[in-house]
């Protein structure tokens, strides 16, 4: 390539458009059916474990807190999640789905990849519950 035609290239770019999109202020509509984060519906849900048992990666834990008052908490591992969609595919009662509206999923803390759904209260007696320090084996004498 001849210095000129190059040099004549580089001129004409400087006065065109960037083909290249500025993400951060300018977004994207993610497509219609793209899979997305997770949402789910505690009130239409009845505790049958389905999405539980199709997940590939299990990223899905159903925390039953009292089946008879349909108290479930649904622990989803963001971190884990292959967005395949399985567990919405197979939930019958369509209490969970793939949404397309929230699909950044950037974070500094592991922590943040655990999401909790529920009811507010549920969630709350879920976290006081695993943060209390399992209970002192007693020592028993051999003998």
């Amino acid at each position: 390539m001849k210095i000129g035609t190059m040099l004549k290239d580089i001129v004409a770019s400087f006065f065109k458009k960037t083909s290249t999109q500025l993400y951060p202020f300018e977004k994207t509509r993610a497509p219609e059916r793209y899979r997305g984060n997770l949402f789910y519906d505690p009130s239409a849900c009845t505790g049958c474990c389905l999405c539980v048992k199709d997940c590939p990666s299990k990223a899905i834990e159903l925390v039953t807190l009292d089946r008879a008052a349909k108290r479930f908490v649904l622990k989803y591992h963001m971190d884990q999640c292959i967005y395949c969609g399985q567990c919405a595919v197979n939930c019958k009662f369509k209490c969970m789905g793939m949404t397309s509206q929230d699909w950044e999923h950037a974070a500094l803390n592991k922590k943040e990849f655990t999401v909790y759904y529920g009811k507010d209260e549920d969630i709350k007696q879920l976290l006081e519950n695993v943060s209390k320090p399992a209970a002192e084996p007693v020592d028993k004498p051999i003998g």
